[in-house]
């Protein structure tokens, strides 16, 4: 009887190794692909800043604002509830979701080319109107393999994901650094984002059998709006906190400004969020896996913290302490205004993939509403201190973003860590003690 007992808890124990070590290879895959992305990348950015001008940059920063703004219509939850969703609900909930990204994408795609005349009188430039219209163009090929997308991840077979977003991306670089020397100012931005999107659309499809039945279904759309209603929320919050600077500082100072802004920030934070971005997206699908063991859902949730401090804390410290150096060297004189504004914006994401990582604990445990109502607090609060920094120009913004992340995240990151951690020990108190009852 000892020996079963034995043999049991080595096996429960190298299930525990096995599942430990995906979340390391996911990590793994999607950091392979960061680093041809972020080659690329940095090739695009310096042969951008050398060609562009910074009203190029500005009128490229407005229309991907703005399909920044629509696009999150997209990231609906619906993708979110397969990865979250129990297995003997998932045919019915894949094939609903196939059709309610259709018909989502569609009216999307409508009202990003109705958007782009408002924008347009919004900035006074008509110049941005064709772009924004043309980006709209991607909306109506996501339908196509989303589902594929979503079960790829769900299944935590991220290296599809690693090679769908490392190829686009990379093409998407090598186009922009192709267009602009053939001197096509912000369409050598804009333009490439369009061309790549079926690379996305073939890996996926390509790499997962499902397919859709074409039987029209609307069946447990009410179980996917309302999970992904929340979710929805939450990105359209992260939109807005993402974007809201762009937002003031191009309608308050001009898009020269905006144009020294959105250098600064992609060049300084471009990096940052490349990694932060590759964490989220590893590691919800790791807390879903554990949804029904307690102990282990609390263990990964605080051992990503580890992870996510080795990974972010000398990668920023790094950047930011270089920058007087090799932004002049590399992206050229005309840059240097933006370097204090690139050290803050920097420094703003050490905070960022704790709260990000705080969020996905939220999301596995069913409680996206709870991630929603924090967002819609620290929205505010990002846009009540936007609006005071702007009035000391570019660098109040840049100041304004630093102080808001770094005070606001940390609490927010303490608030759910704690919760999560009671929950869990709870759950694990109540198993254990209906199995010495059984």
């Amino acid at each position: 009887m000892g020996g079963s007992i034995l043999a049991v808890q080595q096996i429960i124990k190298v299930i525990k190794e096995k599942l430990a070590d995906r979340f390391l290879r996911n990590l793994g895959w999607l950091g392979l692909s960061q680093l041809f992305i972020r080659v690329s990348r940095l090739a695009a950015t310096i042969v951008l800043a050398r060609l562009l001008t910074k009203e190029d940059y500005g009128l490229a920063a407005l229309v991907l604002t703005t399909n920044e703004f629509v696009n999150v219509f997209t990231q609906n939850g619906i993708w979110a509830k397969i990865v979250q969703a129990d297995e003997a609900d998932l045919p019915e909930l894949c094939e609903t979701s196939y059709w309610l990204n259709w018909i989502v994408c569609g009216l999307v795609f409508l009202s990003q080319c109705i958007a782009a005349f408002p924008v347009s009188w919004f900035y006074n430039d008509p110049r941005i109107i064709l772009p924004i219209c043309v980006m709209a163009t991607v909306y109506l090929m996501i339908p196509m393999a989303l589902v594929q997308a979503s079960l790829a991840n769900r299944e935590n077979r991220l290296h599809v994901s690693a090679l769908a977003n490392g190829i686009q991306v990379s093409v998407d670089n090598i186009l922009t650094i192709i267009l602009a020397f053939l001197g096509w100012g912000m369409w050598a931005i804009v333009l490439p984002k369009v061309l790549v999107a079926p690379i996305w659309v073939i890996v996926y499809y390509r790499n997962h059998p499902w397919r859709p039945t074409y039987k029209f279904t609307l069946s447990k759309w009410q179980e996917i709006i309302r999970f992904g209603r929340s979710v929805l929320g939450v990105k359209v919050m992260h939109t807005l906190i993402n974007n809201l600077d762009y937002v003031i500082a191009g309608r308050f100072l001009g898009v020269e400004a905006l144009g020294l802004y959105y250098f600064a920030f992609n060049a300084g934070l471009g990096i940052s969020m490349s990694a932060i971005n590759t964490l989220e997206t590893a590691l919800f699908p790791h807390l879903c896996d554990a949804r029904s063991q307690p102990s282990e859902f609390k263990s990964r949730y605080f051992k990503s913290f580890k992870s996510i401090a080795w990974i972010i804390l000398p990668l920023v410290f790094l950047q930011s302490s270089l920058a007087p150096f090799y932004v002049p060297l590399i992206f050229g004189q005309k840059w240097i205004a933006a370097i204090p504004l690139l050290i803050l914006i920097c420094l703003s994401a050490i905070p960022r993939p704790f709260a990000n990582a705080a969020s996905s604990g939220l999301w596995a445990i069913d409680k996206p509403d709870w991630d929603f109502m924090w967002n819609i607090l620290f929205t505010g609060f990002f846009a009540i201190a936007l609006l005071i920094g702007v009035n000391w120009g570019v660098l109040g913004v840049a100041i304004a973003v630093f102080l808001t992340h770094s005070i606001a995240s940390p609490a927010y990151t303490v608030w759910v860590s704690s919760y999560i951690s009671r929950v869990m020990d709870r759950e694990t108190t109540i198993a254990i003690e209906t199995k010495e009852t059984t």
